[in-house]
């Protein structure tokens, strides 16, 4: 059986993380969701998404194919339902396509990600799994997401020891993989597993608080206050104060300064004494820009703190108030509080923006690939492109 993960339409909720990657590739818990559909399926996978995103997630059809909805993140007993479904039957729960068997003829035939079709028997699932709607749900389910995942990856493993060294709270639920340095840190996992991947170091004085995971060759700083439910991702350095933040990977917030209920996409930087407000002194719920409305829109949240796209950057001492989304390759400095949205490729701060050049950009995130041995292909800088061009009546509002 071949697997496809397809983006619905939701994918537009989720902008900017999703304007160089599929929803497959958010990272929620401790893996992206491809990570845990391939594990669980022992499969890989290709992916159904935008066009101009197709050269570097380009599809793969063979004569069996199950397309199964991206923002879907897996369970056994869903997994079990999948595999039971014959072509043109679809697994539908509250009118939303979770999965669906096509051969290879039916999928030549769809128009882009648009799955609907009167010859489709649909066949409604009651189980219950993690489905991400909104950019906010990445670390409003991040909790559940990260006991999941440990689960799944601890599963008849043996931790690595935990050095003397460290203080301790809730041992057994605490996993570290070969190569983690870790001494004189002090980590809490009576409230939440903590995952501490290959290779990562936890330096002196850390303190930590589950659920929390950090992937592959992470690092967190001395002295840092981690609360869960966080995420750091592979490469990503963190430091100061976070509190549910969930960080995709190859980011650094390294320094002091507060990130609470935030979401920071890949190859960003966020400079020291950085703060960002997650809660109005209000109580109202937050609204944050949404790119399919071009407006403010309601969470339902009183906790909202920074969205930020990828290869975004602020200085030091940046200001940022609750809810606020940033694009992509956005350069952002100087006083004051910083608006709630700020546009792809802006440049500038609290006084005014102006448009970052194409080309400066490109050499930018160019030479941020290289600095972690990463290679930046044509692929990368079409897609870098059609942002830039498709973006621009953004840099307007």
């Amino acid at each position: 059986m071949n697997f496809i993960l397809f983006d619905d339409s939701r994918r537009n909720y989720f902008l900017p993380l999703t304007f160089l990657r599929p929803i497959a590739e958010i990272r929620v818990g401790i893996l992206t969701i491809r990570e845990k559909w391939e594990k669980m399926l022992g499969a890989k996978t290709s992916t159904l998404t935008e066009e101009y995103l197709s050269a570097k997630f380009p599809i793969v059809k063979k004569e069996n194919n199950i397309l199964i909805n991206a923002a879907v993140c897996p369970t056994q007993a869903l997994i079990d339902q999948i595999l039971n479904l014959k072509p043109l039957q679809a697994l539908v729960q509250n009118d939303t396509i979770v999965a669906m068997h096509m051969i290879e003829e039916q999928v030549d035939k769809l128009d882009g990600t648009d799955l609907s079709s009167p010859n489709i028997q649909e066949i409604e699932t009651t189980c219950e799994f993690i489905e991400l709607y909104y950019m906010w749900d990445i670390f409003r389910r991040n909790a559940e997401a990260i006991q999941q995942d440990f689960e799944l990856i601890t599963k008849g493993r043996t931790s690595a020891p935990i050095s003397s060294t460290n203080r301790v709270l809730g041992e057994g639920n605490i996993f570290l993989e070969e190569g983690v340095t870790m001494e004189f840190a002090t980590l809490n996992a009576t409230k939440g597993p903590i995952y501490i991947g290959k290779n990562a170091e936890i330096m002196e004085g850390a303190m930590i608080r589950g659920p929390f995971a950090i992937c592959e060759g992470g690092v967190v700083r001395m002295g840092a206050k981690i609360y869960g439910s966080t995420t750091v991702g592979p490469k990503s350095k963190v430091g100061g104060e976070l509190n549910n933040v969930v960080i995709f990977g190859f980011s650094n917030k390294v320094h002091d300064g507060y990130l609470g209920n935030s979401v920071i996409s890949e190859w960003c930087n966020i400079g020291a004494d950085t703060n960002c407000s997650n809660m109005k002194n209000t109580y109202h719920n937050i609204r944050v820009w949404s790119y399919p409305e071009k407006t403010f829109i309601d969470t339902g949240l009183i906790f909202c703190g920074l969205i930020m796209g990828d290869h975004s950057k602020c200085g030091i001492n940046t200001m940022f108030t609750t809810g606020t989304v940033i694009g992509i390759s956005t350069n952002i400095f100087g006083s004051g509080f910083m608006r709630n949205f700020i546009a792809s490729f802006a440049w500038g701060g609290a006084s005014g923006f102006s448009t970052y050049d194409l080309k400066r950009a490109i050499a930018v995130a160019r030479e941020s690939y290289g600095r972690r041995g990463v290679e930046w292909t044509a692929a990368d800088e079409a897609i870098f492109s059609h942002v830039f061009e498709t973006t621009f009546d953004y840099r307007k509002v």
